[in-house]
């Protein structure tokens, strides 16, 4: 039985875009792109993790808020349970430590980009689901 990881994403807005951040080579799933976060350490709940994995590899704080989604994606190396959210940024902007990139896109753009496929759930969420564009 594969190893089942439970990780967070942070989908953060700022003045009409979202940060997308893509894995450098020598990550897992080298050069998709990602909402930024990470996993969810023991005894951690999902937005104490959010916070503490965005300071670590964004050196900045978010506000978080509404869940977007939870989905599953069975990968080679282990299943990957993953929960995003909204979030806004607080004062500082994102710092580029760990992923090879990081850019701000449109809702409308997002789909051009490589997303690793645990992300692509949210991705849709956010770009076809009228409900989420008007409480954008």
């Amino acid at each position: 039985m594969k190893k089942k990881i439970e990780v967070v994403g942070a989908v953060i807005f700022s003045k009409n875009k979202v940060l997308c951040a893509q894995r450098n080579e020598n990550m897992s799933l080298p050069l998709l792109w990602e909402f930024p976060g990470g996993k969810i350490e023991r005894n951690e709940s999902e937005i104490n993790a959010l916070k503490r994995e965005i300071r670590e590899e964004m050196l900045c704080d978010i506000e978080i808020g509404d869940k977007i989604t939870t989905t599953e994606y069975e990968y080679d190396f282990g299943i990957v349970k993953l929960s995003t959210y909204k979030c806004t940024l607080n004062e500082k902007l994102p710092t580029l430590t760990e992923h090879k990139e990081i850019k701000w896109l449109a809702i409308q753009e997002l789909e051009k980009l490589e997303w690793a496929p645990a992300d692509i759930p949210a991705v849709e969420i956010i770009v076809y689901e009228e409900e989420f564009i008007r409480r954008f």
